[in-house]
Formats: structure tokens, sequence, C-alpha cells
């Protein structure tokens, strides 16, 4: 199940849910109490991947086409 993080605007406390994604908009009670609240935008991890760019493939220019339409 999803895990879903908010924060409470009456006291700043940011928590999180387990929802399903169907609930994930409903409204969330922080832990306090308090019923004013937003939900975060949050990213997500992926095991295994990385940021860098992808091998090269040793075509000489860049581009989408290898460098052959591009100066």
């Amino acid at each position: 199940m999803p895990r879903y993080e908010y924060r409470c605007r009456s006291c700043a406390t940011t928590f999180e849910l387990s929802r399903p994604m169907s609930a994930s908009a409903a409204p969330a009670t922080c832990p306090d109490g308090h019923e004013d609240t937003t939900k975060l935008l949050s990213t997500v991890s992926v095991p295994g991947t990385s940021a860098s760019p992808p091998p090269s493939t040793g075509s000489a220019g860049g581009g989408c086409c290898g460098g052959g339409c591009c100066s």
C-alpha cells in the first residue's frame, strides 16, 4: 500500500499515512488531532537506478540521431 506524506497547517507536523491510491486525496487528520492538513508531493526512489546519463554508443555529435542532422 502506498505511503503519502502530509503536513499539518495548525502545528507544522509532517506525517505519513499508508492508504490505498483511491483514498490519496481524502482528508487526513494529523497525529495531534488537527484536521487542517495538506498532502505533500513526494519523490519516488527506485533501487538499482542511476541518475547518470546512459553510456555512449560511440556516435559522433549528439542530439536525437547521433549528430547527422545537427551541427
